[in-house]
């Protein structure tokens, strides 16, 4: 991974390239343009368009979609002289995924794109693509391939909400003062098998990783999206969620800004063999972040579920210019792509 897991403490910064002003950029101009032929430019009661983890938009017969979209790129995204093609292809679809689990949902139809350079192996790629969409219980039914210079996967998934059709989706913007702020598993896995990977390959290491190592090696190359924690978060009535895939402190940002409050974290949770600093701003291992009313309710449903109890790490405040970690400033960290 030459990106998210980087560590990168330029997230904060805003230029004209800086990722998400680009994205505001873009979402102006596309709204201008449905204007000329679309209600207005503006979505409906009930849909969500660009801003949040996926788009959330009604179907003509009834009823909503998800949608959500994804790249992967080799040597930005991945690594391929620490993971293989399979591995690509795995991440790229769970990855994608991962943004419907952020809003309740799950995956339905997948669209998978790949431009390759000549002589990739792309059954190869396939098998991981198919693996992860086994796991996540959703079918590819097409897609498009073109010849490129470097490897490109493109995944875009389609998705529902099951249960309680009334609940509507999880948004980045539902969290308030006062909710308290839990993740779905400890941090910096996927960030420290990264590390140790390339520890490896850099120092000539052959021997086999020992079981925390793999475990780690594991998170990188093949991180879960959380779709039943993200489902069983929306049902037991949290308000809030985000998926942690530029890390926790760029992440916990977005959840922040969308839903106006302050943040206040009193606990770090660190994977076995991770670092704080990992924790922080690894990303890419796609844990929850879910603001609730009732912790107690949501850790009940998880452990009815036979899911891993989630983590409580603080609280939203009423202060929106205040984000703290154990009392301090949050720090810097995560990972945005430049475009400038």
């Amino acid at each position: 991974m030459v990106g998210t897991n980087s560590g990168d403490t330029s997230a904060d910064s805003a230029g004209s390239g800086d990722e998400f002003a680009v994205i505001e950029r873009l979402r102006a101009r596309f709204e201008r343009a449905a204007g000329t032929h679309m209600r207005g430019g503006r979505p409906l009661d009930a849909e969500v368009w660009i801003g949040d983890d996926a788009a959330v938009v009604r179907c003509p017969a009834g009823g909503s979609a998800l949608l959500a979209t994804d790249l992967v790129v080799a040597g930005v995204h991945v690594d391929l002289g620490l993971c293989g093609l399979d591995d690509l292809g795995y991440k790229a679809l769970m990855a994608t995924v991962s943004d419907l689990a952020a809003m309740g949902g799950r995956p339905d139809h997948v669209l998978v794109s790949i431009a390759s350079p000549p002589g990739s192996d792309l059954d190869l790629l396939a098998d991981g693509v198919a693996v992860a969409a086994e796991e996540a219980g959703c079918v590819v039914v097409g897609g498009d391939l073109s010849g490129s210079p470097a490897l490109v996967v493109s995944v875009a998934v389609s998705g529902s909400l099951h249960g309680s059709p009334q609940l509507g989706p999880l948004l980045r913007s539902g969290a308030r003062p006062g909710d308290q702020l839990l993740v779905t598993g400890p941090l910096g896995g996927s960030a420290a098998g990264l590390r140790l990977l390339r520890q490896r390959r850099d120092q000539g290491i052959a021997s086999r990783p020992s079981a925390e190592e793999s475990e780690l090696i594991r998170a990188h190359r093949r991180p879960l999206a959380r779709l039943d924690e993200g489902e069983v978060s929306r049902l037991s009535g949290a308000r809030a969620a985000i998926d942690i895939s530029d890390g926790l402190v760029a992440d916990i940002r977005h959840l922040a800004r969308a839903s106006d409050v302050g943040i206040s974290l009193d606990d770090l949770p660190v994977a076995p063999g991770s670092t704080a600093e990992e924790a922080l701003g690894g990303g890419e291992e796609y844990e929850l972040i879910v603001a609730t009313g009732d912790a107690g309710r949501l850790q009940h449903e998880f452990a009815t579920a036979g899911l891993r109890p989630p983590i409580v790490i603080g609280r939203c405040t009423d202060d929106p210019g205040r984000l703290e970690l154990h009392g301090d400033p949050l720090p810097a960290g995560g990972w945005r792509h430049d475009l400038g």
